[in-house]
């Protein structure tokens, strides 16, 4: 049997929807908290851009597959060997105006080298829902010094 390596993560942001969605689209806004060395481009349907991060060697290139408004995002990245991993995230209404923000990666090889790294972003993507939540519900940016 060949298992391939992928997860999902998900957190609850106590704001609705849209805003959500706009803090993760927005270069400027997404800057804040998550590419602490800036992101360059708006996600949009068929567009590459380039996120930078202070505790990490060089900007990575995001191809954006797929934008549903206020729905979900679907980009393609580099695995660290050569190969693309494709990334799903959703935002869902709670119903209370909060939003439900769910994040899948999938594409390693199903080597020990493969579930080594999807459990390194698997990681990172669940740090990256927190600071997503500490931002956009009370300014606070949690990656400040976090890897450095």
């Amino acid at each position: 049997m060949d298992i391939k390596p992928k997860f999902e993560v998900s957190g609850r942001i106590g704001r609705p929807v849209p805003e959500v969605f706009e803090a993760f689209v927005n270069p400027d806004i997404l800057s804040r908290y998550f590419t602490t060395g800036g992101a360059k481009g708006r996600i949009e349907e068929g567009a590459t851009v380039m996120w930078d991060f202070n505790d990490f060697p060089g900007a990575f290139p995001v191809k954006v597959v797929e934008v549903e408004k206020d729905k979900r995002v679907v980009f393609k990245w580099d695995d660290g060997d050569g190969g693309e991993t494709t990334v799903t995230f959703r935002f869902e209404p709670t119903g209370d105006g909060r939003t439900i923000v769910s994040i899948a990666e999938e594409g390693w090889p199903s080597t020990e080298q493969g579930f080594g790294k999807s459990y390194g972003n698997c990681m990172g993507w669940s740090q990256m829902l927190s600071a997503m939540k500490a931002w956009i519900e009370h300014g606070i940016n949690l990656r400040d010094g976090m890897y450095k």
